[in-house]
């Protein structure tokens, strides 16, 4: 359990933070809006690298979330540091080696449950594929269907 705090937290962490993990925030952001639930929650996301620090999201991922109705987000990619394994009570990585690299990374003072967010998509499907080096913006929807799925059923196990 993240220190004691009235609103539940999460971080949600990809390599480089302009792509997946942007756009799972961005969502997850948008549906506590649709729900009223805003205020009860810390959202951020993070990189695990540094090579994308203070840039904005992909602009392949502001498309996709524009598509879907998400607009206005805005993000400057930062990169994961260990006070955040006692600020969130949920860090959510995105594949196998984002998960290897927290466990690395994580202090041994955390409080932060490390899972996949895909753990809870209803599609079963856990691995969200870094879509960054696609040649076409379909692998940006995709990751947009999963992180949707996935959030949701986070959200509805959460309040």
């Amino acid at each position: 359990m993240a220190a004691p705090s009235s609103k539940k937290s999460v971080l949600f962490v990809c390599l480089g933070n302009i792509c997946r993990s942007t756009m799972a925030e961005a969502i997850f952001l948008n549906l506590l809006e649709e729900k009223g639930l805003k205020d009860q929650w810390n959202v951020d996301s993070a990189a695990i690298e540094t090579y994308n620090i203070g840039k904005g999201p992909d602009k392949r991922a502001v498309k996709i979330l524009a598509k879907h109705g998400i607009k206005g987000y805005t993000h400057k990619a930062r990169q994961i540091r260990s006070d955040d394994f006692t600020k969130f009570d949920t860090i959510f990585g995105m594949d196998d080696e984002n998960m290897e690299d927290l466990e690395a990374a994580k202090p041994r003072n955390s409080t932060a449950k490390l899972e996949m967010l895909g753990k809870f998509d209803p599609e079963e499907e856990d691995i969200i594929v870094d879509p960054y080096w696609s040649d076409n913006i379909q692998g940006f929807e995709t990751v947009f269907e999963q992180c949707s799925r996935a959030c949701s059923k986070f959200l509805e196990a959460n309040t």
